[in-house]
């Protein structure tokens, strides 16, 4: 995931699963916003680097202190670096933001199911990020944009809390000058400098140029926003069966084994994260699951 949202899973004398880590040097470690960074790691034992597949994540482990979930955030054309974007939410993540360039971290993965990007080939595109949600999402649209002659309208929709939270600003900014793709940005509270949309990034999807009976959606976000986006989609005419999201639940194993991730009758990490919302459409709205 692009952070656990609850807490780190702490080593507590060794580590989960069946499958070690392999180790990964740190080469550029860039500070997105005050609380997001992001981490830019080669493989120390393995030229090739990890080949995955757009929505799968790894486990990060730390020496001494954990592994936390982290989805996979940079191009799956480019497998001998691999990007991975986190906030600080835990001791984990908070030790991977004291890390420095040279230093080494330990990766499991990847896992998961990721986005349909093949299967949606030939329809309309429409990407909904809320927040650090943008981060699973961005080798789903290096995809569809390194593929772009295979897709119709690929629109991407973005929110964010402030204009200081805004995530990948400048690739944002690339992305928006593109002729064949459609970019929106809102964010919840404006200020001075901030001239674009203000609100909730499902206020977007109304006026958003796709077809919605020939399009297939693809959201990350806090699980509200993701509810709501939902709502608009099915508003705007759109098929349950072609709206996916990924969920952000706590992983301790990756393999299934431990349950940490079960969602009622599934596991995040094996069954997801990416899930088909028609898979989804009963659990969502129980406060105890």
């Amino acid at each position: 995931m692009a952070g656990l949202p609850e807490k780190d899973l702490v080593d507590t004398g060794g580590i989960s699963g069946m499958i070690a880590p392999r180790p990964f040097v740190i080469r550029r470690i860039e500070r997105d916003t005050a609380d997001t960074f992001t981490l830019r790691l080669k493989s120390g034992s393995d030229r090739n680097g990890l080949h995955f597949e757009p929505g799968q994540f790894n486990m990060l482990y730390v020496f001494g202190v954990g592994e936390v979930p982290l989805s996979i955030s940079g191009d799956p054309a480019k497998p001998q670096f691999l990007v991975h974007t986190t906030r600080v939410v835990g001791p984990v993540t908070g030790a991977l933001h004291r890390l420095k360039t040279g230093d080494m971290v330990g990766i499991r993965g990847p896992f998961g199911k990721g986005w349909p990007v093949d299967e949606a080939e030939g329809n309309d595109i429409v990407v909904i990020a809320g927040g650090i949600g943008l981060a699973p999402l961005r080798p789903a649209l290096y995809h569809l944009l390194a593929h772009r002659k295979k897709y119709g309208r690929i629109v991407l929709l973005y929110g964010a809390r402030t204009p200081a939270d805004i995530l990948y600003r400048r690739e944002l900014e690339k992305w928006r000058a593109r002729f064949d793709l459609e970019v929106e940005v809102t964010v919840d509270r404006g200020d001075e400098s901030w001239w674009g949309n203000v609100g909730v990034v499902t206020t977007l999807v109304p006026r958003s140029p796709f077809d919605p009976l020939n399009a297939v959606a693809l959201i990350c976000g806090p699980e509200v926003m993701m509810r709501f986006a939902v709502m608009a989609l099915r508003k705007k005419g759109m098929n349950i069966d072609d709206i996916y999201v990924s969920m952000e639940r706590n992983m301790k194993c990756g393999v299934g084994l431990c349950g940490h991730c079960q969602f009622g009758p599934k596991f995040v990490c094996k069954n997801g994260p990416v899930f088909s919302y028609e898979t989804l459409k009963n659990l969502f709205n129980k406060r105890e699951i």
